[in-house]
């Protein structure tokens, strides 16, 4: 399993790929516009093609870009739906632009919506945006902590969304903290078991490309997104090595989104390769 890290990209690409390599990471995941913003910026060619050299050269690949947390393609709103659809479409044309083979995405949330109707909208979204994508980009729907009416609470839901969209390059990454909240209990190598038998039987295993490692520190089925340190969680130490071991598993890339600064990324990073390392030992 090639590991990375969310890198912030406030100083530059050149910055991010270094922190990244520096770090120990062999795969990377940015923002490629403010997180908290409808705006976009013209796509800036020959800096996405710098990026894209200097992450070859430096071993990190594959590189996910995280759409803005603004995004819901559930609403109601004709602004928020329309401007959640031209981020998404910004984003999968960057990506395509700066060769990163992932855009990953939340979906957002039914609020007071009809779910039918939402879930219809959420699909009708996907739909337009991957009508234009590009080859070599895959679209990554997220699982959700399923709080405040979340869409992707669910495996279930994830799955059901991808046998309404079929399309070959729609997939689905999972966050270990949201599936904690979520209610599923990856703390030990059963918990693990079930979850992957789960994620099989209602998505398809070849179909979950990404997870998102975060531990937590909410009770199981809590639903609250709250993202906290390896090992440091209820998750544990436990959890990431059954993960990490997992021989269904050993294909997919995992993106580290753990809090606080650059200290802290390089101590998350050390942390989830000894583990990955112990765990390949053991096996």
């Amino acid at each position: 399993m090639r590991i990375g890290l969310h890198v912030h990209v406030a100083g530059g690409y050149v910055k991010a790929v270094e922190h990244a390599k520096a770090a120990g990471c062999s795969a990377m995941q940015v923002f490629s516009t403010n997180p908290r913003s409808y705006r976009t910026a013209p796509i800036d060619v020959a800096l996405l093609e710098d990026f894209s050299r200097r992450r070859r050269e430096a071993g990190l690949d594959p590189c996910a870009i995280h759409t803005p947390y603004l995004i819901n393609l559930a609403s109601a709103d004709p602004k928020i739906a329309g401007g959640s659809l031209k981020l998404l479409q910004n984003d999968l044309a960057v990506a395509a632009r700066g060769g990163m083979r992932f855009v990953n995405t939340h979906l957002g949330s039914y609020g007071t919506r009809d779910r039918t109707e939402a879930f219809g909208a959420i699909c009708a979204a996907l739909e337009t945006a991957l009508g234009a994508i590009e080859p070599g980009v895959v679209l990554v729907i997220e699982n959700s902590a399923g709080s405040g009416n979340l869409a992707g609470g669910t495996l279930e839901e994830l799955g059901a969304i991808l046998r309404r969209v079929k399309h070959p390059q729609l997939g689905v990454c999972l966050d270990t903290a949201h599936a904690w909240a979520s209610g599923y209990e990856i703390n030990s190598a059963a918990g693990v078991d079930r979850f992957v038998e789960s994620a099989e039987r209602e998505i398809g295993l070849e179909r979950i490309l990404m997870f998102h490692f975060n531990d937590t520190e909410v009770p199981l089925g809590a639903s609250r997104d709250r993202h906290w340190h390896i090992g440091e969680g209820n998750i544990g130490f436990e959890g990431f090595r059954a993960l990490l071991a997992h021989s269904e598993l050993r294909e997919k890339i995992a993106i580290l989104e753990t809090p606080g600064s650059d200290a802290d990324d390089l101590r998350n990073m050390q942390t989830i390769l000894a583990i990955q390392k112990g765990a390949l030992s053991a096996r």
